[in-house]
């Protein structure tokens, strides 16, 4: 099974992968991400743009649903687009917290990826008119996440190769027959750093839509290479936007 493979969006996709300290509620974590930390990371965004330095065209976050029954490794994701990606730090943020929600969450890095659109479904989005516009909520869909890990010693060169010819077109073919409207894939730039070597984020309309894609979704081989023990799979029904 293959077909043509997508084309890459310019630049990088910067991941932070978001978890909160046992002493953290989700509640306390959502507030003060929104809040407070969203409207830090635009306001300094804004100071980058007017000075003509590296600054993010987008920014979204999602929040992770509490998975039912066991403990998560995360709580959510912020996505930041980039000309180009970061250079990794030598300390990981929130180490020296500079604000509440940095004080809430356990240290985070930077995970630099190239995306890839394979369905280009659109998301609703009303920034808010009594507040400032952004950041905002929107919410509507049904979003399963896919952190993807490599099986020890694997070829990570044979899986994206895999990934693209073979396991894209058998997810974007069962996506299209169950309605699913929107599949982003995004591989790792850097995967012999990274915990995961990437990520596919897949939107429904509602949970009826991913129950039909675990019905219709056959084997492809990806088991070949993926480690489903340290995959991890979220679902989620909102995101947080901090700049369109």
């Amino acid at each position: 099974m293959s077909s043509a493979r997508p084309t890459p969006t310019p630049g990088a996709k910067m991941v932070y992968l978001i978890k909160r300290k046992p002493t953290t509620t989700r509640e306390e974590l959502i507030a003060h991400w929104f809040a407070n930390h969203m409207v830090g990371v635009i306001e300094r965004n804004e100071r980058q743009r007017a000075a003509e330095k590296p600054h993010a065209t987008h920014y979204v976050a999602t929040l992770f649903d509490p998975p039912p029954k066991k403990s998560s490794n995360w709580d959510g994701m912020a996505h930041l687009w980039y000309p180009a990606p970061l250079p990794r730090p030598e300390v990981a943020s929130a180490v020296e917290p500079y604000d509440t929600f940095q004080e809430k969450v356990e240290a985070y890095w930077p995970w630099a990826n190239r995306e890839y659109i394979v369905l280009d479904g659109s998301l609703p989005l009303t920034p808010l008119t009594l507040n400032p516009p952004f950041p905002c909520t929107r919410s509507g869909f049904f979003k399963v996440t896919f952190l993807v890990a490599l099986q020890k010693g694997a070829d990570r060169n044979a899986l994206f190769d895999h990934w693209f010819d073979n396991h894209v077109p058998n997810v974007r073919t069962t996506m299209e027959k169950v309605g699913g409207f929107r599949y982003v894939v995004s591989h790792s730039i850097e995967p012999e750093t990274e915990p995961y070597v990437g990520m596919a984020e897949l939107y429904f309309a509602d949970a009826s839509g991913w129950a039909a894609y675990r019905e219709h979704i056959r084997p492809d081989g990806m088991e070949q290479w993926v480690d489903y023990d340290a995959m991890a799979i979220f679902q989620s029904g909102t995101e947080l936007v901090g700049i369109e």
